[in-house]
Parts: C-alpha cells; structure tokens; sequence
C-alpha cells in the first residue's frame, strides 16, 4: 500500500451499521475527484449492531480503510486519540459517521489551510437543522469558549475539522475534550486557526449518541481546558498568587491588630480583646486559605513534573 498519504480521515462511530457503506462510497468518490491519496480511519467505539462488519466488508474492497475496534465504549475523545495515533497522512480530517458531516467539503477547507498557512480548519454549521433544545445551548457554549479562550470560532463542536499532521500528533484528546480541540492546539502552539461555513446534513439513520450530561460537562470540560492550557505546566503560578495574595491580606490585618492593641494599651483605653473582633477572624482565615493555596500549587507542581501517565484504551481489533 502507497504509505505517501495526503489525507487521513478519521471517524468515530457507535452504532452507525447503516450509514457507513454510503458515507464509505461518498469519500472515495471526492478523494478520486480531486486525486487526493487518502487513508479512512473508522474507530468503533465498542458498538453493539454490526458496525464492525461492515467496516471489515468495506476493507475487503478498498486497502483504503483502516480500522479499530474498542473492546467497550469509551467515548469520542477516545477514538479520536487512537485514529490521530495512527494517521499518517500529511492533513488529518475528521467527521462524524452520521452522514451529517459532508466529505464535498474536504477539498476547499484543504485548499483554504494551504492558501492561507493555517493549523486547523474548522467548520462552521450556520444554518442547523437541529432542535431549539440543542442549538441554543450551542450558541451560549460557544460564546462562552470564545470568550475563554480567545478563539473566535462560531461552532467549536463542529466535527468537520482539518489539521495539520503536526497538530494532531501534538495534543492527547482525553474525557470529553473533543468539543475543545482547537484550544488545546493553541496551547500546544498552533495558533493559526481558520473556520469556514459548511453544510449540516439533516440526520438521515438513528438517533443522536450525545445525552443531557452534556450541558454539564461541556461547561466544566471547557474550564479544565483553559485552565491546564495556561497552567497545566505551572500551577504555582495560579495557586502560589492567589494563596500569597491572602495570606497578605491576613497578615496585614493581623499586623493592624497588633499594632491597635499596642497603641489602645499604652494609651490607657479599654481595647476589646482580639478573639472577639471580627478583623481577627478575617486575618486568621485568610492566611490559613491562603497557606493552603500555595501548598496545593506547590503539590500540584511536584506531580506535575513526576507524572508521565497516559491513557490506556482496550483495543480488541484493528485493520491496517
């Protein structure tokens, strides 16, 4: 097989048995139409209909497809890590298996990358044909990203993305940090990120895999992002500030106190004694949240640069 791959096309799926031989034949005739040598990755992501058989089906006709097979469910973020593993192509595409997403796209998002010299590509789904339950939470999701992350993208979840080899190699997509991948290209250093409008295809087989737990965990994925992205490598920079920053101001307090006392003592005045001020208990929980700041930055900081742990996925199958 030629190993000089120009697009490798990554797509997570579970249970999507009926759409993958049309979306099959809908890739192969656009990479033929632009003579594009390309690789499709379908990662099964523990399916229980016969997804897995048709993806071995579709291998037998075409030394195209690639294939892995999860032993059980572990999410999108998980088989988007293990398809960006096996990439080899020089842009890496990835798209939903629900016929959503249309390959016809593909061409011109590689063409804008490459006339303008960007990292990533994303599509922007303008007009949706979802309910109002879904695409008003995403337009606030997205508003919030935009603002967190300084990314001025107006669809962060769109599946329909384009990267460069180099971007996908770079990051580890874990949890649910497949709605983030642009942010976490941008702290690895890929900065240059484009978005262009694409066509949202109204779902033709089944039924969304994504539940209501997503509207919680979207808004705390996004902060973990931000977070890790700007103090991943240095916690103490967070935790160390605010825990100095409190224990001044407790310790200034204390100082005022102490200063107070020593002045209503000499000159003769009846002063209050400090337990039964409220300035005392200011200061006082102020240092000792403010101790205990600075030593979860400090411990954060060792573990950091002690840790080198990954995620591990159980594979049972894989077609290469």
């Amino acid at each position: 097989m030629n190993k000089n791959i120009e697009i490798s096309i990554v797509i997570p799926l579970f249970n999507e048995d009926e759409s993958l031989p049309e979306l099959h034949d809908w890739i192969v005739r656009v990479m033929k139409e632009n003579n594009f040598t390309y690789e499709v990755i379908f990662i099964d992501d523990g399916s229980k209909d016969k997804s897995w058989a048709v993806i071995e089906e579709l291998r037998g006709r075409n030394e195209n497809v690639k294939g892995i097979k999860f032993q059980r469910n572990y999410g999108k973020s998980a088989a988007l890590q293990k398809g960006f593993e096996m990439a080899i192509g020089d842009y890496v595409v990835t798209m939903d298996a629900d016929l959503q997403d249309s390959p016809e796209e593909v061409p011109p998002m590689i063409e804008m990358m490459k006339d303008q010299d960007l990292d990533l590509v994303s599509g922007w789904k303008k007009k949706r044909y979802d309910p109002l339950s879904k695409t008003i939470p995403t337009k606030l999701y997205n508003w919030t990203a935009r603002r967190l992350t300084g990314i001025h993208l107006h669809d962060f979840n769109c599946g329909l993305k384009v990267y460069k080899s180099a971007v996908v190699k770079s990051i580890e997509v874990y949890g649910d940090m497949h709605r983030y991948i642009p942010p976490l290209a941008k702290y690895a250093g890929f900065s240059s990120i484009g978005e262009r409008v694409v066509q949202h295809q109204a779902r033709k087989y089944g039924t969304t895999k994504f539940g209501l737990n997503r509207f919680l965990n979207g808004p705390l994925d996004l902060l973990s992002v931000v977070f890790m992205g700007k103090f991943g490598k240095k916690p103490m920079h967070f935790f160390g500030a605010i825990g100095t920053l409190l224990f001044i101001i407790g310790f200034g307090f204390a100082i005022y106190l102490g200063v107070d006392k020593t002045v209503s003592l000499f000159s003769g005045n009846p002063a209050p004694l400090l337990a039964q001020r409220t300035e005392f208990f200011v200061a006082l929980t102020a240092m000792i949240i403010g101790a205990q700041f600075f030593l979860a930055g400090f411990v954060a900081e060792m573990i950091g640069r002690n840790s080198s742990s990954r995620n591990v996925y159980l594979i049972e199958k894989t077609l290469e």
